[in-house]
């Protein structure tokens, strides 16, 4: 658990077995990825045979490098949008020491599930077809458990990401969720919690569907539509939310689909970036 869960500090979660560990996520910088394994040698001294990479985002790979000897397990996608990124992440947040990074993609990927087996407890690895946080997004379900490690399909008290993803299939995809009929979420950032974390989830997603909708009618671009609300007080519940600079690219998905353009249709990174930062008023802050 990497609290406050704010940008490039994400949850990582690790089963051991008697012969060995399965890994879900690395993390951001060489220091933190460090502490990770650190934290499973606390635990165990059985080697990391397995690391599952819920999506290709650099605060949950890039440290996939430090496990030369494991199995690297992602969706389909997931390799080539980690290969396409490079170390984007990097340049975003120039302050950050990030120590040593090689991209690492999985080079085990499937396409909707993979069962892993952690000696006698089934890991369900689970892709629900549609582009939501990103476009290969999985989840680890441990069902006899019942215990949902989400990736950032789930964030608990920081605002969402959606902008390589959609909104619409986000709120399917929380459906799905659902039916998991889970009693724990280990979310992609901040603490572990119940799963009526999919509720406020939805309710911010249609939020933003509803803030887009009025303004594109209003004849706004998704930064003119997030800083009047903003400035008019209309953050309400998500106001106390971490990054509610967010809303601005959120928007920018939300406009994309509004036009009827497919969803996870990629978007103009630099414009979308740079309108995150001029709602911010500066480059967010990155403990990482």
């Amino acid at each position: 658990m990497q609290p406050d869960g704010s940008w490039y500090l994400n949850n990582s979660a690790f089963l051991v077995g008697g012969e060995g560990v399965v890994l879900v996520d690395s993390t951001s910088t060489e220091r933190r990825g460090r502490a990770l394994l650190d934290a499973v040698r606390s635990v165990s001294y059985r080697p990391v045979r397995t690391l599952v990479n819920t999506h290709h985002h650099g605060d949950h790979s890039h440290t996939n490098w430090l496990l030369p000897e494991a199995t690297i397990v992602g969706h389909d996608r997931c390799r080539d949008e980690m290969v396409a990124a490079g170390l984007l992440g990097t340049a975003l947040f120039p302050d950050v020491e990030w120590g040593r990074i090689e991209v690492t993609p999985p080079f085990v990927t499937f396409s909707d599930r993979l069962t892993i087996w952690v000696d006698d407890l089934e890991v369900q690895l689970l892709h629900f077809g549609v582009p939501a946080h990103t476009t290969n997004d999985v989840v680890a379900w441990v069902p006899s458990r019942r215990l949902l490690i989400s990736g950032d399909l789930v964030f608990n008290g920081g605002c969402p990401l959606v902008m390589q993803g959609s909104v619409a299939g986000w709120l399917q995809v929380l459906d799905s969720l659902r039916a998991l009929d889970a009693e724990r979420v280990v979310p992609g950032h901040g603490p572990v919690c119940e799963p009526d974390v999919f509720d406020r989830l939805g309710r911010y997603l249609r939020w933003v569907q509803d803030v887009a909708a009025d303004g594109l009618a209003a004849g706004r671009t998704p930064l003119e539509a997030a800083v009047r609300l903003r400035d008019e007080g209309g953050l309400g519940e998500f106001a106390s939310w971490g990054e509610t600079e967010r809303l601005a690219p959120n928007l920018h998905r939300a406009y994309s689909e509004l036009r009827g353009e497919p969803w996870g249709t990629p978007l103009d990174v630099p414009a979308v970036i740079g309108d995150r930062i001029a709602f911010h008023g500066a480059v967010p802050h990155c403990l990482a």
